[in-house]
């Protein structure tokens, strides 16, 4: 009996490699004999960095940035065990949670220390950089990342543009002969869920920034903000990157990423799942555990469980899925290649308690799971 563990993190509580340590813990209380193999997963939110650090024996590297406000934060991204391999999540450079809710304004935050993120992880010579883009602070277009690059945007009096969302529209030139040239001879792949293009009802204002700070005033001149961004880009690199799927992504670095460094937009889930051969562990596994904090309508939409379900679908090897909490809809994920789901709540009980418990609770529940699945299998 072979059982792959490729669980996601449980926010707030366990790392998707804690996670597999107490669903191990509570198969072997089982039986020791069965073989347990664990493959900490992600879908390129948070704790991408972790999951695949974990997975391949990589490193943290911690790096001292500039964050959405224009100070100075701590941040870090990851070296996979290959070594030729970076993994960022910009949110530990540029996102939400490191502004306080008073100061939360996507004309004046930047993406800024991302780039300096990427510069960082090029002078580990790396051949590919994985970056997630979720929960970002800003709505800059990625313009703060470039500058951090050495790519030049530049004002009618040949003056750099400052840090924000609301010097979009002063941009006139862009000068890209100072960018950091080790870029060209790295590939960026960009774990982006979303399809928002860049501007538009649909775009990475109207949806976005509201809840980054900004009024409907601000909305509505952030938009037009994007729309001169996108202008002046088609116009000088000769891009058109407001109709690509993702180009609303954090604010418009989706389409930044796109337009100064050439880099691909891809489901996250896929991403991570390439990176880390999951098809070729699939070799000889009986059954396959995963899981996430919330199991609901919304998972089916390039959640961790549903990934690893679709690839496990084509080996024919069933999969169980563990959450936290299960949610409206949840039911849903039986029709992506899910089989069967368990949450981890025993008892009624306190947001704050069942979290701290977390880890028994997987470990309980796990042992049930394992002690049904060999029932029927001995029948």
């Amino acid at each position: 009996m072979k059982i792959l563990l490729a669980p996601d993190s449980f926010k707030d509580s366990l790392t998707a490699k804690e996670v597999c340590e107490s669903i191990e813990k509570g198969i072997k209380n089982y039986r020791n004999d069965i073989i347990v193999n664990s493959l900490p997963m992600a879908d390129g939110g948070e704790g991408t960095v972790q999951s695949l650090v974990d997975a391949t024996d990589g490193k943290i590297v911690n790096k001292v940035v500039t964050g959405p406000l224009g100070n100075k934060v701590e941040a870090f991204y990851g070296l996979l065990g290959n070594e030729n391999t970076a993994v960022i999540e910009m949110a530990s450079a540029s996102g939400l949670p490191l502004v306080p809710e008073s100061k939360r304004d996507p004309s004046k935050t930047t993406t800024y220390g991302t780039g300096e993120l990427i510069k960082a992880a090029l002078s580990h010579n790396v051949e590919k950089i994985i970056l997630g883009i979720g929960g970002s602070a800003t709505t800059d277009a990625g313009v703060g990342m470039a500058q951090a690059l050495g790519v030049e945007f530049l004002d009618q009096n040949n003056n750099e543009v400052g840090f924000g969302g609301e010097k979009l529209k002063d941009i006139k030139k862009i000068n890209m002969k100072n960018m950091d040239q080790r870029i060209n001879n790295v590939e960026i792949l960009v774990a982006c869920d979303v399809d928002n293009p860049l501007y538009g009802k649909k775009g990475a204002a109207y949806v976005y920034s509201p809840q980054k700070g900004a009024d409907q005033k601000m909305v509505e001149k952030l938009d037009n903000n994007l729309r001169h961004f996108n202008y002046v880009v088609k116009k000088q690199l000769n891009k058109n990157v407001n109709q690509i799927e993702g180009a609303g992504a954090a604010g418009g670095l989706g389409a930044g990423l796109v337009a100064f460094l050439d880099a691909e937009l891809k489901n996250g889930i896929e991403i991570i799942l390439d990176i880390v051969s999951f098809d070729q562990k699939l070799k000889d596994v009986d059954l396959i555990i995963t899981g996430e904090g919330m199991l609901d309508e919304q998972s089916v939409y390039g959640k961790t469980p549903i990934g690893v379900a679709k690839r496990a679908r084509k080996h024919e090897i069933p999969v169980i899925a563990i959450a936290g909490s299960l949610g409206k809809g949840v039911d849903k994920v039986l029709k992506k290649g899910i089989d069967s789901y368990f949450s981890i709540v025993d008892k009624p009980d306190s947001l704050e308690n069942i979290i701290n418990r977390t880890d028994k609770l997987l470990t309980e529940i796990s042992e049930q799971i394992i002690r049904t699945y060999m029932l029927n299998k001995q029948e």
